[in-house]
Protein backbone atom coordinates (compact mmCIF):
# COMPACT_ATOMS: atom_id res chain seq x y z
CA UNK A 1 0.00 0.00 0.00
CA UNK A 2 1.32 3.45 -0.93
CA UNK A 3 2.19 5.90 1.81
CA UNK A 4 -0.61 8.42 2.14
CA UNK A 5 -0.21 12.18 2.15
CA UNK A 6 1.14 14.20 5.06
CA UNK A 7 -0.55 17.21 6.62
CA UNK A 8 1.60 20.22 5.76
CA UNK A 9 -1.11 22.84 5.18
CA UNK A 10 -4.73 23.64 6.01
CA UNK A 11 -7.10 21.16 4.37
CA UNK A 12 -10.07 22.45 2.35
CA UNK A 13 -13.58 21.09 2.85
CA UNK A 14 -14.97 18.61 0.32
CA UNK A 15 -18.03 20.86 -0.04
CA UNK A 16 -18.37 24.55 -0.76
CA UNK A 17 -18.92 26.16 2.66
CA UNK A 18 -20.99 29.11 3.80
CA UNK A 19 -20.92 31.19 6.97
CA UNK A 20 -24.02 31.28 9.16
CA UNK A 21 -24.35 34.05 11.76
CA UNK A 22 -25.15 31.83 14.73
CA UNK A 23 -23.04 30.64 17.69
CA UNK A 24 -20.48 27.97 16.84
CA UNK A 25 -20.70 24.53 18.43
CA UNK A 26 -17.03 23.96 17.63
CA UNK A 27 -15.37 26.97 19.25
CA UNK A 28 -16.49 28.85 22.33
CA UNK A 29 -17.09 32.59 21.86
CA UNK A 30 -17.25 32.19 18.07
CA UNK A 31 -20.39 33.92 16.82
CA UNK A 32 -20.64 32.11 13.48
CA UNK A 33 -20.70 28.61 11.99
CA UNK A 34 -18.98 27.36 8.85
CA UNK A 35 -21.39 24.88 7.27
CA UNK A 36 -21.17 22.71 4.17
CA UNK A 37 -23.51 23.30 1.25
CA UNK A 38 -24.58 20.45 -1.03
CA UNK A 39 -22.07 21.45 -3.72
CA UNK A 40 -18.73 19.68 -4.05
CA UNK A 41 -15.81 22.14 -4.06
CA UNK A 42 -13.69 22.80 -7.14
CA UNK A 43 -10.58 21.81 -5.16
CA UNK A 44 -12.11 18.41 -4.40
CA UNK A 45 -13.14 17.83 -8.00
CA UNK A 46 -9.76 19.00 -9.36
CA UNK A 47 -8.03 16.54 -7.01
CA UNK A 48 -10.18 13.65 -8.36
CA UNK A 49 -11.99 13.14 -5.06
CA UNK A 50 -13.98 10.20 -6.45
CA UNK A 51 -10.79 8.12 -6.67
CA UNK A 52 -9.29 9.28 -3.36
CA UNK A 53 -8.77 7.11 -0.26
CA UNK A 54 -11.11 8.10 2.62
CA UNK A 55 -9.62 7.89 6.13
CA UNK A 56 -10.70 8.76 9.65
CA UNK A 57 -9.90 12.30 10.77
CA UNK A 58 -8.40 11.83 14.24
CA UNK A 59 -8.82 14.53 16.90
CA UNK A 60 -5.45 15.45 18.42
CA UNK A 61 -2.54 17.72 17.62
CA UNK A 62 -0.49 17.43 14.46
CA UNK A 63 3.15 16.26 14.61
CA UNK A 64 5.88 15.64 12.05
CA UNK A 65 8.89 13.33 12.00
CA UNK A 66 12.03 14.49 10.23
CA UNK A 67 15.74 14.70 11.02
CA UNK A 68 17.26 17.00 13.64
CA UNK A 69 20.79 16.84 14.99
CA UNK A 70 21.45 14.00 12.56
CA UNK A 71 18.72 11.65 13.81
CA UNK A 72 14.95 11.15 13.38
CA UNK A 73 13.03 13.54 15.63
CA UNK A 74 9.44 14.30 16.55
CA UNK A 75 8.43 17.88 15.72
CA UNK A 76 5.45 19.74 17.21
CA UNK A 77 3.18 22.06 15.24
CA UNK A 78 3.96 25.72 15.83
CA UNK A 79 2.38 28.34 13.59
CA UNK A 80 4.12 31.66 13.20
CA UNK A 81 1.47 34.26 13.98
CA UNK A 82 1.24 37.99 13.25
CA UNK A 83 2.06 40.57 15.88
CA UNK A 84 -0.74 42.73 17.32
CA UNK A 85 -0.44 45.55 14.80
CA UNK A 86 -0.38 43.25 11.79
CA UNK A 87 -3.22 41.13 13.15
CA UNK A 88 -5.38 44.23 13.66
CA UNK A 89 -4.62 45.39 10.10
CA UNK A 90 -5.46 41.93 8.73
CA UNK A 91 -8.76 41.70 10.66
CA UNK A 92 -9.77 45.17 9.46
CA UNK A 93 -9.09 44.03 5.90
CA UNK A 94 -11.19 40.87 6.34
CA UNK A 95 -14.14 42.80 7.75
CA UNK A 96 -13.98 45.49 5.09
CA UNK A 97 -15.57 45.16 1.69
CA UNK A 98 -12.17 45.06 -0.02
CA UNK A 99 -11.72 41.33 -0.44
CA UNK A 100 -11.23 41.85 -4.16
CA UNK A 101 -7.88 43.39 -3.29
CA UNK A 102 -4.97 41.31 -2.04
CA UNK A 103 -3.70 41.82 1.49
CA UNK A 104 0.00 42.66 1.63
CA UNK A 105 2.15 41.00 4.29
CA UNK A 106 5.62 42.15 5.27
CA UNK A 107 6.87 38.78 6.52
CA UNK A 108 10.02 40.21 8.11
CA UNK A 109 8.14 42.80 10.20
CA UNK A 110 4.56 41.54 10.65
CA UNK A 111 5.20 38.26 12.47
CA UNK A 112 6.19 37.27 15.97
CA UNK A 113 9.62 35.67 16.35
CA UNK A 114 9.94 31.89 16.46
CA UNK A 115 12.76 29.67 17.81
CA UNK A 116 15.84 29.39 15.58
CA UNK A 117 15.14 25.69 15.08
CA UNK A 118 11.64 26.43 13.66
CA UNK A 119 11.02 25.28 10.10
CA UNK A 120 8.07 26.18 7.84
CA UNK A 121 5.69 23.45 6.73
CA UNK A 122 6.63 21.96 3.38
CA UNK A 123 3.66 22.85 1.20
CA UNK A 124 3.07 26.50 2.07
CA UNK A 125 3.51 29.17 -0.58
CA UNK A 126 6.79 31.06 -0.77
CA UNK A 127 7.59 34.50 -2.17
CA UNK A 128 11.20 35.54 -2.78
CA UNK A 129 12.33 32.70 -0.51
CA UNK A 130 10.02 33.71 2.36
CA UNK A 131 7.21 31.42 3.56
CA UNK A 132 3.86 33.18 3.17
CA UNK A 133 0.88 33.06 5.56
CA UNK A 134 -2.27 31.09 4.76
CA UNK A 135 -5.79 32.56 4.52
CA UNK A 136 -5.94 32.74 8.33
CA UNK A 137 -2.80 34.85 8.53
CA UNK A 138 -0.65 32.07 10.02
CA UNK A 139 2.56 30.52 8.70
CA UNK A 140 2.31 26.79 9.58
CA UNK A 141 5.54 25.25 10.82
CA UNK A 142 7.31 22.89 13.20
CA UNK A 143 9.69 22.87 16.16
CA UNK A 144 11.68 19.83 17.37
CA UNK A 145 10.45 18.22 20.59
CA UNK A 146 13.41 18.27 22.94
CA UNK A 147 13.43 15.70 25.74
CA UNK A 148 13.26 18.15 28.66
CA UNK A 149 11.02 20.83 27.14
CA UNK A 150 8.08 21.17 29.57
CA UNK A 151 5.93 22.87 26.93
CA UNK A 152 5.96 19.65 24.90
CA UNK A 153 6.13 17.10 27.72
CA UNK A 154 3.20 15.08 26.33
CA UNK A 155 4.86 14.95 22.92
CA UNK A 156 8.12 13.76 24.43
CA UNK A 157 6.33 11.02 26.41
CA UNK A 158 5.66 9.09 23.16
CA UNK A 159 9.23 9.08 21.83
CA UNK A 160 12.60 7.81 23.02
CA UNK A 161 15.55 9.32 21.20
CA UNK A 162 18.14 7.02 22.76
CA UNK A 163 16.49 3.99 21.15
CA UNK A 164 14.86 6.03 18.35
CA UNK A 165 11.35 4.62 18.79
CA UNK A 166 7.82 6.03 19.02
CA UNK A 167 4.59 4.78 20.62
CA UNK A 168 2.18 4.23 17.75
CA UNK A 169 -1.47 3.19 17.55
CA UNK A 170 -2.64 1.60 14.29
CA UNK A 171 -4.55 -1.41 12.99
CA UNK A 172 -3.12 -4.84 13.69
CA UNK A 173 -1.40 -6.01 10.48
CA UNK A 174 -3.29 -9.33 10.43
CA UNK A 175 -6.68 -8.18 11.76
CA UNK A 176 -8.22 -4.83 10.66
CA UNK A 177 -10.81 -5.15 13.42
CA UNK A 178 -8.09 -5.03 16.07
CA UNK A 179 -6.00 -2.02 17.12
CA UNK A 180 -2.34 -2.40 18.12
CA UNK A 181 -0.07 -0.27 20.27
CA UNK A 182 3.58 -0.86 19.43
CA UNK A 183 7.04 0.70 19.57
CA UNK A 184 7.88 1.74 16.00
CA UNK A 185 11.36 2.85 14.86
CA UNK A 186 11.37 6.59 14.16
CA UNK A 187 13.27 5.85 10.95
CA UNK A 188 10.16 4.01 9.67
CA UNK A 189 8.11 7.18 10.17
CA UNK A 190 10.45 9.71 8.54
CA UNK A 191 8.71 12.50 6.61
CA UNK A 192 5.30 11.40 7.89
CA UNK A 193 2.84 13.50 9.85
CA UNK A 194 0.96 11.96 12.76
CA UNK A 195 -1.71 12.90 15.25
CA UNK A 196 -0.86 12.96 18.96
CA UNK A 197 -3.90 11.96 21.03
CA UNK A 198 -4.34 11.40 24.73
CA UNK A 199 -5.22 12.57 28.20
CA UNK A 200 -3.98 16.14 27.90
CA UNK A 201 -4.67 16.81 24.22
CA UNK A 202 -7.76 18.66 22.89
CA UNK A 203 -9.99 17.71 25.82
CA UNK A 204 -9.23 13.99 25.38
CA UNK A 205 -12.23 13.02 23.18
CA UNK A 206 -11.21 9.33 23.23
CA UNK A 207 -11.08 9.13 27.04
CA UNK A 208 -7.48 7.89 27.27
CA UNK A 209 -5.76 7.49 30.63
CA UNK A 210 -6.43 9.77 33.59
CA UNK A 211 -4.94 12.78 35.35
CA UNK A 212 -3.08 10.40 37.67
CA UNK A 213 -2.01 8.06 34.87
CA UNK A 214 -1.87 10.09 31.62
CA UNK A 215 -1.65 8.19 28.35
CA UNK A 216 -0.64 9.54 24.94
CA UNK A 217 -0.14 7.88 21.55
CA UNK A 218 0.77 8.75 17.97
CA UNK A 219 -1.43 7.80 15.00
CA UNK A 220 0.03 8.14 11.47
CA UNK A 221 -2.24 10.21 9.23
CA UNK A 222 -4.22 7.93 6.95
CA UNK A 223 -3.79 4.94 9.27
CA UNK A 224 -7.52 4.29 9.66
CA UNK A 225 -9.00 3.82 6.21
CA UNK A 226 -12.78 3.89 5.83
CA UNK A 227 -14.08 0.87 3.93
CA UNK A 228 -17.82 1.44 3.50
CA UNK A 229 -18.29 5.15 2.88
CA UNK A 230 -21.50 6.20 1.09
CA UNK A 231 -21.65 8.42 -1.99
CA UNK A 232 -20.25 11.94 -1.89
CA UNK A 233 -23.61 13.54 -1.27
CA UNK A 234 -24.36 15.83 1.65
CA UNK A 235 -27.40 13.90 2.91
CA UNK A 236 -25.74 10.49 2.47
CA UNK A 237 -22.70 11.56 4.49
CA UNK A 238 -24.93 13.16 7.13
CA UNK A 239 -26.88 9.90 7.50
CA UNK A 240 -23.63 7.91 7.68
CA UNK A 241 -22.24 10.07 10.49
CA UNK A 242 -25.53 9.91 12.40
CA UNK A 243 -26.51 6.29 11.90
CA UNK A 244 -23.46 4.10 11.26
CA UNK A 245 -21.07 2.66 13.82
CA UNK A 246 -18.15 3.58 11.53
CA UNK A 247 -19.44 7.16 11.44
CA UNK A 248 -18.72 7.77 15.13
CA UNK A 249 -15.60 9.76 14.19
CA UNK A 250 -14.56 13.42 14.11
CA UNK A 251 -14.49 13.62 10.34
CA UNK A 252 -13.12 12.25 7.08
CA UNK A 253 -9.87 13.05 5.26
CA UNK A 254 -9.61 12.01 1.62
CA UNK A 255 -6.06 11.29 0.40
CA UNK A 256 -6.03 12.14 -3.30
CA UNK A 257 -3.69 10.68 -5.92
CA UNK A 258 -1.97 14.05 -6.44
CA UNK A 259 -1.12 14.30 -2.72
CA UNK A 260 -3.92 16.75 -1.98
CA UNK A 261 -5.88 16.24 1.24
CA UNK A 262 -9.59 17.11 1.43
CA UNK A 263 -11.69 16.94 4.61
CA UNK A 264 -15.14 17.15 6.09
CA UNK A 265 -15.74 17.64 9.81
CA UNK A 266 -18.90 16.70 11.69
CA UNK A 267 -19.33 20.41 12.43
CA UNK A 268 -19.49 21.14 8.69
CA UNK A 269 -22.68 19.07 8.67
CA UNK A 270 -24.13 20.65 11.81
CA UNK A 271 -23.28 17.63 13.97
CA UNK A 272 -21.71 17.60 17.43
CA UNK A 273 -18.19 16.59 18.40
CA UNK A 274 -16.93 15.16 20.71
CA UNK A 275 -19.45 12.35 21.17
CA UNK A 276 -19.84 9.84 24.05
CA UNK A 277 -18.80 6.65 22.23
CA UNK A 278 -16.32 6.87 19.35
CA UNK A 279 -15.65 4.26 16.70
CA UNK A 280 -12.01 4.12 17.81
CA UNK A 281 -13.13 3.01 21.26
CA UNK A 282 -15.40 0.29 19.87
CA UNK A 283 -12.44 -1.82 18.74
CA UNK A 284 -10.35 -4.12 20.94
CA UNK A 285 -6.67 -3.22 21.30
CA UNK A 286 -3.60 -5.37 21.87
CA UNK A 287 -0.21 -4.35 23.23
CA UNK A 288 2.76 -5.48 21.15
CA UNK A 289 5.90 -3.80 22.44
CA UNK A 290 8.73 -6.31 21.73
CA UNK A 291 11.28 -4.28 23.69
CA UNK A 292 13.64 -7.17 24.55
CA UNK A 293 16.18 -6.05 21.93
CA UNK A 294 16.59 -2.76 23.83
CA UNK A 295 17.81 -4.55 26.97
CA UNK A 296 15.14 -2.84 29.08
CA UNK A 297 17.10 0.41 29.17
CA UNK A 298 13.99 2.58 29.53
CA UNK A 299 13.14 4.77 32.50
CA UNK A 300 10.86 2.66 34.71
CA UNK A 301 8.19 5.41 34.80
CA UNK A 302 8.09 6.13 31.06
CA UNK A 303 5.24 4.90 28.85
CA UNK A 304 7.48 2.42 27.02
CA UNK A 305 8.42 0.69 30.26
CA UNK A 306 4.84 0.72 31.55
CA UNK A 307 3.53 -0.77 28.31
CA UNK A 308 6.20 -3.47 28.43
CA UNK A 309 4.64 -4.69 31.71
CA UNK A 310 1.37 -5.44 29.91
CA UNK A 311 2.91 -6.68 26.66
CA UNK A 312 0.70 -9.12 24.73
CA UNK A 313 -2.37 -8.17 26.77
CA UNK A 314 -5.64 -7.49 24.97
CA UNK A 315 -8.17 -4.87 26.06
CA UNK A 316 -11.79 -4.35 25.05
CA UNK A 317 -11.30 -0.61 24.49
CA UNK A 318 -8.55 2.01 24.56
CA UNK A 319 -10.40 3.55 27.51
CA UNK A 320 -9.72 0.40 29.53
CA UNK A 321 -5.93 0.79 29.49
CA UNK A 322 -4.57 2.05 32.80
CA UNK A 323 -0.82 2.32 33.18
CA UNK A 324 -0.11 2.25 36.90
CA UNK A 325 3.43 3.37 37.77
CA UNK A 326 3.29 1.68 41.19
Amino acid sequence: MRRLGSVQRKMPCVFVTEVKEEPSTKREHQSFKVLATETLSHKALDADIYNAIPTEKVDGTCCYITTYKGQPYLWARLDRKPNKLAEKRFKNFLHSKQNSKEFFWNVEEDFKPVPECWIPAKEIEQLNGNPMPDENGHIPGWVPVEKNNKQYCWHSSVVNYEFEVALVLKHHPDDPGLLEISAVPLSDLLEQTLELIGTNINGNPYGLGSKKHPLHLLIPHGAFQIRNLPSLKHNDLLSWFEGCREGKIEGIVWHCNDGCLIKVHRHHLGLCWPIPETYMNSKPVIINMSLNKYDHGFDTKCLFSLFSKIDNQKFGRLKDIILDIN
